[in-house]
């Protein structure tokens, strides 16, 4: 079931609310350009900055929206274990097909506290679990021996690996011995990451440019790896520039410079992007072709 281009949703604002309905257009918009599954109110949503209420909306309308047209890993992590499975238990309420789950950060925990984390979500809901990895975000990292122990949970079906450790797909699949979801959480090194065995990723970039990258990830599942490069070089650059400033401040901008979305409104401590920033991301634009077509609609 999770395979191939998952988008890590932006969610939109419109003077300093929840846009629903340019959110609802969003969703729709990514499955019409074939998007494999979405990943509502992770990172990418701006999770830390929404309200709970808000965060279960958000899971609501992109479960509604998407009406099982392809899979919802909904966002649901936090650093407190606690909160982490309340809001399990309300993705598996709304319909999710999965929860997305950090580690501890800020709380920094050990490898055991990791382990213990994972266990205590699992052991709460039924619903299975994407254990999210991501050194830069939390400072934690999980090591592959770690993961392997996590992955013997009833309910952990796969991870998301943003570490950039192209190596580490190999080390988990020898670790692991159960059918796992190996998804990348990093687009740029997405193409060595499959090579080593990975079969998806949870995309920044296909919030603006989701036709390649599920044309990316399909080539790489099918072993095409001649006409994946080539859509690397087309998508490299966009990569890089979605990155130049904080996530998703970047995508918004992209988004919304391409008319996907009303505004490219972020909530603070996130600010404005820069003018060299915003020329950066037109040019990354214009290499892959997305401007160019939408000049010619």
């Amino acid at each position: 079931m999770f395979r191939g281009s998952f988008t890590a949703l932006i969610t939109p604002f419109k003077n300093g609310k929840v846009d629903e309905k340019a959110f609802e257009r969003f969703v729709d918009w990514q499955i019409a350009e074939g998007t494999h599954g979405l990943v509502p109110v992770g990172t990418t949503g701006e999770a830390p900055t929404l309200s709970h209420d808000e965060h279960k909306r958000v899971v609501e309308l992109a479960i509604k929206t998407a009406r099982k047209r392809v899979p919802v890993i909904a966002g649901a992590g936090s650093n407190s274990t606690e909160e982490a499975i309340e809001l399990t238990r309300f993705a598996k309420q709304a319909g999710a097909d999965a929860a997305l789950h950090s580690t501890g950060y800020y709380n920094k925990p050990t490898q055991e506290g990791l382990y213990l984390h994972f266990k205590a979500i699992s052991d709460a809901v039924d619903l299975p679990i994407i254990a999210y990895n991501v050194p830069p975000r939390t400072v934690v990292d999980i090591l592959p021996a770690t993961l392997a122990r996590i992955a013997t949970l009833k309910n952990v079906a796969g991870v998301k690996d943003a570490s950039a450790k192209v190596e580490r797909m190999s080390q988990h699949r020898l670790l692991i011995k159960k059918p796992f979801a190996y998804l990348s959480g990093e687009d740029a090194t997405a193409l060595g990451f499959n090579a080593h065995g990975g079969n998806g990723c949870i995309s920044v970039t296909s919030n603006v440019a989701p036709k390649l990258c599920s044309e990316f990830q399909t080539a790489t599942l099918k072993g095409d790896f001649k006409r994946a490069l080539e859509l690397q070089d087309i998508l490299m650059p966009l990569h890089d520039a979605l990155f130049v400033e904080t996530n998703p401040a970047p995508a918004k901008y992209a988004a919304w410079r391409l008319g996907i979305i009303e505004s490219p409104e972020c909530r603070l401590p996130l600010a404005p992007l820069m003018e060299p920033t915003k020329k950066v991301l037109d040019g990354a634009l214009a290499h892959a072709g997305l401007l160019k077509a939408k000049a010619a609609e």
